[in-house]
């Protein structure tokens, strides 16, 4: 509750300082312009979805990461489209893969290499358990 009420007198302070020094018609117009691009993140969601999607199969970040990295994106989209200066910076901060793979790395270990591409990772392991054979057909009749 503590963390709250602070986050809201820092969102006031900083709204309040932000505003008064840029005018009223900015202020509108940049409270309409980061609710646009929340709006236009939400909507477009999938697309960075199917790149963590691509990222977990390639074996770059673990399942719980996928999470977190969809669940920041989700909240920094909600975060933009709350007024408040405050809310628009933490909001464009958490778009960013690499705040939040900060945010992300220092609380997990971070998982094995991020292999280049799934289908070579694959016809590693097939091609080592081939083995080759010619086949020779003879002929038993001679002219």
């Amino acid at each position: 509750m503590i963390y709250f009420l602070v986050y809201l007198f820092l969102e006031v302070l900083v709204s309040v300082q932000i505003s008064s020094a840029i005018g009223g018609l900015a202020t509108f117009f940049e409270i309409l312009f980061t609710a646009f691009i929340g709006i236009s993140i939400l909507v477009n969601f999938r697309k960075s979805l199917i790149e963590n999607m691509t990222a977990v199969s390639y074996n770059c970040i673990d399942l719980e990461q996928f999470q977190k990295l969809n669940l920041f994106t989700l909240i920094g989209a909600i975060l933009l489209i709350i007024p408040g200066f405050l809310t628009d910076i933490l909001g464009i901060f958490m778009q960013f893969s690499v705040f939040t793979s900060m945010i992300v790395n220092r609380y997990n270990v971070k998982s094995g290499k991020c292999n280049s591409s799934f289908e070579e990772q694959n016809n590693i392991t097939k091609d080592s358990d081939v083995i080759d054979v010619e086949i020779i057909e003879h002929d038993s009749t001679l002219k």
